[in-house]
């Protein structure tokens, strides 16, 4: 049976803009990105006449906004009911944990806020979390977005104004002073002005071949303040590669290697359709490599397949994980995860793709510097669309309870960086960098942004809350 269409919520129009429309597209189109470099940061630096930089620091809700409770039940739809408690109850734990679970209801507000009109190849659901190290294929370790299931062309501002609000949020949640997490806003601002300035020099070529290393950001990090202690303080890094999680995630039964179950986070059932629908349409996703990784992937052959509950937002989609091997030893473990319709497409414009699995694998190939070579996808007989990856491959991301003020500061700028040059990718680096400028008049008014809309978030969690205690939304405790 096929899922229904998923329901959205209405297109916004822009309420803050007074033609109530998208904004000098005249001089956007006017210009291609063959143009000189001279000619595309004027450009950019005349949009600010149609839309002051001052203007983003502005949030005002309309009258008529909806409510936030009915976007996450909306949300719900075509998720697996049974897992619709667990993805509240992580939710409700913290206002960033709300955040994270609710791109949808973000999206709508940013739909409502000034746009220069440059789009990118936008993340979608840009926060602190969706940000991590990561190997290349070469086995180098580098530092970039790590998400892109909601990535889709739309204004650039949308993505550095949700991770700017994660910044104060994510400072909160960790108990930072307000001028500390004001300060790391800034930062992180900062950090993508000045390295969108950088790219906006650089040719096309050096942009898409640009990388942020954790070599690079290890040098960085290391330099003695005053004080004498180091800027980064995050803890070691374990980096895993799938040989050595084998013991962890799998055990023997009858002399194969079978996933461990750890309800309610990794399960198998009997005759699960979902479970049945992946293995079924793996012949789609092996179509999908490219021809070389064809020929590694087909060394290997599907051992064991189990339901895996991964991150906030997605909880309640189709995730799973598939366990191959090429020999007694040799595993190469597959995360599969179920590819809906991007949070942005209401306000921007539907994909290219017919299915949000080739959306997702084509916009990280994108947004990454260098992506795992099992991205792929597929879709299965259910109508779900799916891509896959690997899982684990020497992955970590910065666990945020453990950063000092300062730490937190410098990993906000790291993650402005990453920012910067995923948009320098598909972007026009110079319009944008004529745009933002010198100054720090944008990151001033970002950090207003981000503590207006920060009080707009702690007030939908609120409403969570009480929704989650009158019964409206179950809860593993409550349901």
């Amino acid at each position: 049976m096929a899922t229904p269409p998923e329901s959205s919520p209405p297109i916004p129009k822009n309420t803050l803009l007074e033609n109530n429309s998208p904004i000098n597209s005249e001089v956007v189109s006017s210009l291609g990105r063959t143009s000189p470099p001279e000619e595309r940061l004027a450009a950019g630096k005349a949009l600010r006449k149609q839309v002051p930089r001052s203007a983003h620091s502005q949030w005002l809700p309309r009258s008529d906004r909806p409510d936030p409770v009915l976007l996450l039940e909306q949300s719900d739809y075509g998720r697996l009911p049974n897992l619709l408690p667990l993805r509240y109850e992580r939710m409700a734990k913290s206002p960033f944990a709300f955040m994270r679970g609710a791109a949808m209801i973000m999206a709508q507000d940013l739909a409502t806020t000034p746009a220069t009109g440059l789009e990118v190849q936008a993340m979608g659901d840009c926060h602190l979390l969706n940000f991590g190290a990561f190997a290349t294929p070469e086995r180098n370790l580098i530092f970039d977005i790590n998400d892109a299931d909601e990535t889709l062309p739309a204004p650039w501002e949308w993505d550095i104004k949700r991770l700017a609000v994660s910044v104060l949020v994510a400072g909160q949640d960790i108990r930072l002073s307000d001028r500390d997490s004001g300060a790391a806003i800034l930062a992180t601002v900062r950090s993508y002005r000045q390295h969108m300035e950088e790219f906006a020099g650089m040719t096309a070529l050096q942009v898409w071949y640009s990388r942020l290393t954790v070599e690079r950001i290890i040098e960085l990090s290391d330099r003695p303040n005053p004080k004498g202690t180091q800027l980064f303080e995050a803890p070691k890094v374990v980096y895993h590669e799938a040989s050595s999680i084998l013991p962890e995630m799998t055990k023997l039964v009858n002399g194969q290697p079978r996933i461990v179950d750890k309800p309610p986070l990794v399960y198998h059932l009997e005759d699960d359709r979902t479970l049945l629908e992946i293995e079924q349409a793996l012949p789609q996703y092996r179509a999908s490599l490219r021809d070389d990784v064809r020929v590694l992937f087909d060394r290997y052959h599907l051992v064991d397949l189990a339901m895996k509950v991964v991150g906030v937002g997605s909880v309640g989609t189709r995730c799973a994980v598939a366990l191959f091997m090429a020999g007694e030893a040799d595993p190469l473990f597959l995360q599969i995860k179920e590819a809906r319709r991007s949070v942005l497409e209401p306000y921007s414009k539907p994909s290219v793709y017919d299915r949000h699995g080739q959306r997702i694998v084509t916009g990280q190939r994108i947004i990454q510097a260098a992506s795992d070579i099992f991205l792929g996808w597929m879709q299965g007989h259910d109508g779900h669309d799916f891509y896959g990856r690997q899982l684990r491959d020497m992955k970590s991301s910065v666990n945020l309870d453990t950063l000092t003020a300062r730490s937190f500061l410098e990993y906000g700028e790291f993650c402005g960086w990453a920012l910067a040059r995923a948009h320098a990718r598909s972007g026009d680096a110079a319009q944008i960098s004529g745009y933002l400028g010198q100054g720090d008049v944008f990151e001033m008014a970002i950090a207003q942004f981000a503590a207006a809309y920060a009080i707009q978030n702690q007030q939908d969690y609120e409403a969570l809350l009480d929704a989650i205690e009158a019964g409206r939304i179950p809860t593993t405790a409550g349901s």
